[in-house]
């Protein structure tokens, strides 16, 4: 296997996904891949979470190694020699340090920028928070007990289960790099709070998009892989 790029855990995720038109996405799209539907609806989803014990090329960052990070994702398809392959595309991501924002335009032209952030997790509830034109915004969630794998063909795991990502870049091409973990044990949220101008981070289009969830996770994590980027 060849040595992966990124080694990290991702922790204390909290996924709220929304039903978005596949108009809204289409712009995002990078070449060779298709908008994803499950049930015939497309999805966005804003995820949460912490980057723990992260690693490049196998060597710890000074300063850099645990941190937060915000992200709004969709979901795609791309074929390659029949096989099916089921990923993720980011729309914009939030990191609390600049040069892991420059390092992933450079490597990977991830739509990264930076903002103060901050994490918590206390007795079941996990809040995330960044700081934007002078105040604290964030989420927070408070999950069931019980978490669970995801069924085959189920919702959890069209949100939950992708092992690419792709990147569109300035010159109309598309890289892909792959992602991988354990299958994550999903629960449920049973308390959702959102104090976010979703407007002011991704625009008014799809910050409209974002005003009601359909369906909230909270998700433990696993230790993740991240290869190399390649272009196809």
């Amino acid at each position: 296997m060849p040595r992966p790029f990124l080694t990290a855990e991702w922790c204390h995720l909290v996924m709220l996904n929304y039903r978005v038109d596949p108009a809204l996405l289409e712009p995002h799209l990078p070449a060779g891949t298709h908008v994803a539907r499950h049930d015939g609806h497309c999805y966005a989803s804003v995820v949460a979470f912490q980057f723990l014990n992260t690693r490049v090329l196998g060597l710890p960052i000074p300063f850099h190694r645990d941190f937060s990070e915000l992200n709004l994702r969709f979901y795609v398809r791309r074929t390659v020699a029949g096989e099916v392959r089921r990923g993720v595309v980011f729309i914009r991501e939030v990191v609390p340090r600049r040069a892991i924002a420059l390092i992933a335009r450079l490597i990977y032209n991830e739509p990264y920028v930076s903002l103060p952030m901050r994490s918590s997790v206390r007795d079941g509830t996990v809040r995330h928070e960044w700081r934007r034109d002078g105040r604290w915004e964030g989420l927070t969630a408070t999950s069931a007990e019980g978490a669970a794998i995801p069924r085959a063909g189920s919702h959890e795991e069209f949100i939950t289960d992708h092992e690419w990502g792709y990147t569109r870049q300035r010159d109309g091409g598309t890289i892909e790099y792959r992602v991988q973990h354990d299958r994550w044990p999903v629960r449920q949220a049973t308390d959702v709070r959102i104090d976010a101008d979703f407007s002011g981070l991704y625009g008014s289009k799809l910050g409209a998009a974002l005003a009601h969830p359909v369906t909230a996770f909270v998700v433990d994590g696993s230790s993740v892989t991240v290869g190399k980027p390649v272009r196809v």
